[in-house]
């Protein structure tokens, strides 16, 4: 193992506290916007309260929110107007964004954005029932800092004002450097500055381990919360491939360099931050031990042996190809007289409610001795091992790391000598001549935020908010009136399912109000997009999106249901189709 970087950060809060909380400033103003969750700020201003200093200390990440959350008086109010600000060197929907998911926690209060000034302050005005009007400026703290790429981000970021001091000394209004702003930085200069081998991939795993406070606040709506250490998680990861990506001369959205497994570990931590940055092998593959389940009423993601052993039980030709870390990636085909269909999941293993969802489906459908499916559970079974134990001390958070195989690469990008997961969908491929693939996935059930380069997802923008169960058609261009007709049968069969088009209507409702709109068509209560392509080998490629990063009880049920329901509606409108041009 070779440590790249190894160091304890000094907690923010606990350093304002020592410097600032002592007599020689009683009587002096302090406010500050920090990661720290709400219980922590409040402990700290008892601290200089006692110390006759007042202090009010608030969240830097998502401030609007949480003002609403912790300051408004919300009794009575019967209109909310927010106008966000819109700065230059940012998205202009980026406030609207960020002030995500106030549509819905104002459930009942009529709510209006409005697009402001560049000031980085949000301006509230709210109407109460007695005819009295509330007026509230949110600061929201940001700066410009040069990215990884050498481009400019505007990033939310600590601040610090003191006015009023007793000793004589200078008013402050100025960015204050947090801890998990200096962790952010530091390891990824760590990263930058290693001298990395000229070939991929250049390492096997790239651990960054980081025990850190911050926030972990749950709202009331769906499965929204507001976590500064997944976010963490989710700017290390993408920063890190957009630089080796950089690095390599590569296009921001190419998806086959494979630069090995990247893996931040983000824990809770308390008092100062410690990080690890470490390049290690990868070792014997293991497995995090999960409990057996009933796969019809399963709550959460079952272990890769019992979807395995579940697997084995389904009638049909066995084959197999074989992941990175040496791990097996197993399947069936069975031929049937209906239209051959290949069934894969977990090609994205963080997205785990497609594996049981094609599971459940599978089954039913092999129990007609017609059906013609080949299918493979979990491609990437590295990835889902990985996320698995990244679950057991984050079991919420969305995971990115395992999202990709161990080489670093979208599997469906594996071109290159030995092929390792890409093989088995080769091979199924090769078995079943199938013309449709149905490819289930899943997308984060709540707000996908990158607060350190800038707040909004770069490249998946479109993916930032949960917008419903989602399908995708990407065909080829002399199948698109087939892949209309298919795609209008599957989502009225979808229509059967209990809940779906409420669970969509309200999903899309806040999605495109914080979004600035619905970029995409929405057939039966379902949104779509149906685009001609021929990057997969089969005609028609229908896509599963359900927000699922990281779901369990009912709503992982839910999610699987409507995946399994998704696989039977495409299967039997396929074959309708086909019997017709027969």
């Amino acid at each position: 193992m070779t440590i790249l970087l190894e160091e304890r950060v000094p907690r923010t809060l606990d350093t304002l506290v020592r410097e600032w909380a002592v007599s020689d400033h009683r009587g002096m103003i302090l406010e500050a916007w920090l990661f720290e969750d709400e219980a922590a700020r409040r402990r700290a201003e008892q601290v200089f309260a006692a110390s006759g200093i007042h202090a009010r200390l608030r969240s830097a990440y998502k401030p609007l929110v949480h003002a609403f959350l912790e300051e408004f008086n919300m009794a009575g109010v019967t209109r909310a107007t927010v106008r966000y600000p819109v700065h230059e060197k940012a998205d202009r929907l980026r406030f609207l964004s960020e002030a995500y998911p106030l549509a819905a926690l104002l459930d009942g209060i009529e709510t209006h954005f409005e697009p402001g000034e560049a000031d980085l302050t949000y301006q509230i005005t709210l109407d109460y029932a007695d005819g009295s009007v509330a007026e509230h400026e949110v600061f929201a703290p940001n700066r410009l800092r040069t990215n990884h790429l050498d481009q400019v981000d505007l990033t939310p970021a600590g601040w610090l004002k003191v006015t009023g001091r007793s000793d004589g000394g200078a008013d402050l209004d100025e960015p204050l450097e947090t801890e998990i702003e200096q962790v952010f930085q530091k390891v990824m200069a760590a990263v930058m500055a290693h001298e990395w081998p000229a070939t991929e991939p250049y390492v096997e795993t790239l651990a960054i381990d980081v025990a850190i406070p911050g926030i972990e606040r749950e709202l009331a709506y769906g499965d929204e919360v507001m976590s500064t250490r997944e976010a963490l998680h989710e700017d290390f990861y993408f920063s890190i491939l957009e630089f080796f990506k950089h690095r390599s001369g590569r296009a921001p959205e190419d998806r086959g360099l494979q630069p090995g497994q990247i893996v931040p570990d983000i824990r809770a931590g308390e008092g100062d931050a410690e990080i690890r940055v470490a390049l290690r092998s990868f070792g014997a593959p293991s497995d995090p031990a999960r409990p057996e389940q009933d796969i019809e009423a399963a709550d959460a993601a079952p272990s890769l042996a019992q979807i395995h052993r579940e697997l084995a039980e389904l009638p049909g030709e066995t084959f197999e190809g074989g992941s990175r870390e040496g791990r097996p990636v197993r399947g069936i085909y069975r031929a049937g007289s209906r239209p051959a269909v290949l069934v894969t999941s977990g090609q994205h293993a963080n997205e785990t409610s497609a594996p049981v969802g094609t599971l459940r489906a599978v089954r039913r459908l092999l129990a007609a001795p017609e059906a013609n499916i080949a299918y493979i559970p979990v491609e990437n079974p590295d990835g889902y091992a990985l996320h698995g134990r990244l679950c057991e001390g984050s079991p919420r958070h969305m995971h990115h790391a395992a999202r990709y195989t161990s080489l670093g690469n979208d599997l469906e990008y594996g071109r290159t000598e030995p092929v390792y997961e890409i093989g088995a969908r080769n091979q199924a491929l090769s078995l079943s001549g199938a013309q449709l693939h149905l490819n289930l996935h899943g997308y984060p059930a709540h707000e996908w935020t990158r607060p350190f380069t800038g707040y909004l997802p770069r490249g998946f923008e479109l993916w930032t908010i949960p917008k419903g169960f989602f399908l995708i058609m990407r065909h080829h261009p002399a199948w698109g009136e087939t892949a209309r007709t298919l795609i209008e049968a599957v989502t009225k069969g979808l229509s059967a399912v209990p809940g779906l088009a409420e669970f969509n209507r309200r999903q899309i409702e806040i999605c495109s109000i914080h979004s600035g709109g619905t970029p995409y068509e929405i057939i039966n209560d379902v949104p779509c997009l149906i685009t001609a392509d021929e990057r997969h080998p089969t005609p028609m490629t229908l896509i599963t999106e359900f927000p699922d990063e990281t779901i369990y009880g009912d709503a992982y049920r839910f999610a699987h249901t409507v995946q399994m329901a998704t696989v039977i509606a495409a299967e039997e409108a396929f074959a309708t189709i086909m019997a017709k041009v027969a």
